[in-house]
C-alpha cells in the first residue's frame, strides 16, 4: 500500500483517480493546485506525489523542486497531455519516478503504482543492507540473508572451531575461497597462514614441487631452494581448490602426506612433519568422479570429513540487494559515490541469471560503478552480458544455445534496449516496436520484468 497524493486542477478527475486507487487499497488524498499540494506533502509522509504538470499558483515543476528539498523521500509521477510532453521529460531529468499521458488509463496508473512500490521495497532493502554492511568487519564476511545462505553460514560456524577437514562445493564463481577463509578465521588456526593453491593450474611435473618443495638443482630451472605450500600453510589452513582436476598420480602423493603427515621435498632425504587443516573446494560432484574412476575414494573420505555446499546465486535472489550495496560501497569513488541503481539497471539484475554467480554480479557492478562516473547507475551502464547488447546469444564462442532459448534471450535483450531507449515509457515502447501495450507487459513479465496486465477502461 502507498500513501499518495493526488493534484489536479479538475476535481472530478482529482477525484476519479483517488477513488481508483483508493479501490486497489491505496491511501489516497487530493489536492487542487501546487500550492496545496505542497502545504500538504511538506506535513504529511507521503510514498508518492501524482500531479499534472499545468497547475495553478505552483507549477509542476517548481511543486517537484519543492517535494525534493522538503520531503526527499517523497517520489513523484506526473501526468500531461501529449502536448506538454516535453515539459513532463523536463521534469523526469529533475528526478520525477515517471510520467503518464492523459486520459489517463486505469491499467497504466496500475503498473506504475506496482513498479513504484517494488521500486521503494528495494530501496528499503538497500538501506537495511547499508545498516548491515557498516558492521562487517572482515573480508572473510559471507553477504546475504536469504535462508539459504543463513543455513551455509550455521553450517559454518559449528564446524570452523574444529580441525576437521572441509570440502566446499559450488558452482564457479559463488565464494568458495571466500569460505574458506571464513573457516580458518573461525578457528584456533587464524593467527597462522592461510595458504590457497589451485590444483588445476600447476601440471603434474611442478605441482609436487609447488606443493611439498624443492632443493636447489632439484630439476631443470631449480635455480634456488623454494618452500612448499604444505610447509608454508603449517599451524594454518591449506585450501586446495579445484581439488578434483589433481591427476590419479598426484592423488597418490596427496593422500601419502595426508596420512603421514610429512613431507618430503624434491631433491631432498629430509622429512618434515607438518600441522595443517586441509580445505578443499570442487565444482564437481566427487562422488560421481569416484564412479567413473576419475577420484580415489580413499583421497575423499580423508579431505570429506564435513562438506560444505553454496547455493548459486539464482537460487538466493533475495539477497541480491544487499550484495549489489556491498560491491557498490566497494568500488564507489569517494569523491563521487554512487547513490544507488534506477529500477530499468534493477529489472535488469532481477531478470539475469548469473552463470558466473557472485563474481559475475561483482564484476557487472564494477563496470556500472566505473561506467556511470558516481551518481545513479542506469541500464546503460550494465555489461553488455545483462543488457543482451553488443552480441547475439547464439553467436557466443563458448555456449551454442538451442535455438528457441537463443531467440527468447535475444528477444529479451532487445526489449530491455529498446525500453531503455524511451526511458522506461511502456507505451511509447510498445508503438515503437509495432505490438500493443499488453503484449510489451506480457513479454516483459515473461522475460523477468514482472508487470500487471489489464484493460481497463480509462479515467477521463
Amino acid at each position: 500500500m502507498l500513501k499518495v497524493l493526488v493534484v489536479d486542477d479538475e476535481p472530478d478527475l482529482c477525484n476519479l483517480i483517488a477513488e481508483e486507487l483508493a479501490g486497489e487499497g491505496h491511501d489516497v488524498a487530493c489536492a487542487t493546485d501546487g500550492a496545496q499540494a505542497l502545504s500538504m506533502a511538506t506535513g504529511t509522509d507521503y510514498d508518492v506525489v501524482l500531479a499534472d504538470v499545468r497547475l495553478p499558483k505552483v507549477d509542476g515543476l517548481t511543486l517537484l523542486r519543492q517535494i525534493r528539498e522538503r520531503a526527499p523521500a517523497t517520489d513523484t509521477i506526473v501526468m500531461t497531455g501529449h502536448a506538454n510532453i516535453p515539459a513532463a521529460v523536463a521534469i523526469l531529468k529533475e528526478g520525477a519516478f515517471d510520467y503518464l499521458t492523459k486520459p489517463i488509463r486505469v491499467d497504466e496508473l496500475g503498473i506504475q503504482m506496482s513498479r513504484l512500490e517494488t521500486f521503494r521495497r528495494l530501496h528499503r532493502d538497500l538501506a537495511d543492507a547499508r545498516a548491515k554492511l557498516a558492521a562487517t568487519t572482515t573480508e572473510a564476511q559471507l553477504i546475504g540473508h536469504s535462508p539459504e545462505i543463513q543455513r551455509l553460514i550455521k553450517r559454518l560456524t559449528a564446524v570452523a572451531p574444529s580441525d576437521a577437514s572441509v570440502v566446499i562445493r559450488g558452482e564457479s564463481g559463488t565464494g568458495k575461497e571466500l569460505v574458506a577463509r571464513a573457516l580458518h578465521e573461525g578457528s584456533a588456526r587464524d593467527a597462522k597462514a592461510f595458504v590457497a593453491v589451485n590444483c588445476a593450474a600447476f601440471p603434474d611435473t611442478l605441482l609436487e614441487a609447488e606443493l611439498f618443495g624443492h632443493e636447489r638443482g632439484a630439476f631443470t630451472g631449480a635455480i634456488s631452494r623454494r618452500v612448499g605450500r604444505f610447509q608454508a600453510a603449517d599451524g594454518g589452513t591449506l585450501f586446495l581448490d579445484e581439488v578434483a582436476e589433481l591427476s590419479q598420480a598426484a592423488q597418490v602423493k596427496l593422500l601419502r602426506v595426508l596420512q603421514e603427515g610429512t613431507i618430503e621435498p624434491l631433491g631432498s632425504d629430509r622429512t618434515i612433519p607438518v600441522d595443517v587443516r586441509i580445505v578443499a573446494a570442487t565444482h564437481r560432484d566427487l562422488r560421481k568422479e569416484i564412479a567413473e574412476g576419475r577420484f580415489r575414494e580413499d583421497l575423499y573420505y580423508r579431505i570429506n570429513t564435513i562438506e560444505l555446499t553454496i547455493p548459486p546465486l539464482r537460487e538466493r535472489t533475495g539477497d541480491l540487494p544487499i550484495l549489489v550495496n556491498h560491491f557498490i560501497r566497494r568500488f564507489s569513488n569517494r569523491k563521487t559515490p554512487t547513490t544507488g541503481l534506477s529500477w530499468r539497471a534493477w529489472s535488469a539484475f532481477e531478470g539475469h541469471p548469473f552463470p558466473g554467480n557472485v563474481r559475475e554480479l561483482m564484476h557487472a557492478v564494477e563496470h556500472a560503478v566505473l561506467l556511470s562516473g558516481g551518481g545513479e547507475i542506469d541500464f546503460e551502464h550494465l555489461p553488455s552480458a545483462i543488457t543482451g547488447a553488443g552480441r547475439h546469444p547464439a553467436a557466443d564462442t563458448e555456449t551454442i544455445l538451442p535455438l528457441a532459448e537463443a531467440m527468447r534471450a535475444f528477444e529479451r535483450g532487445y526489449l530491455l534496449r529498446t525500453l531503455a531507449d524511451f526511458d522506461g515509457k511502456r507505451a511509447v515502447t510498445a508503438e515503437s516496436l509495432g505490438i500493443s501495450r499488453k503484449s510489451l507487459w506480457e513479454k516483459l513479465r515473461h522475460h523477468g520484468v514482472p508487470e500487471t496486465e489489464g484493460t481497463e477502461p480509462q479515467v477521463t
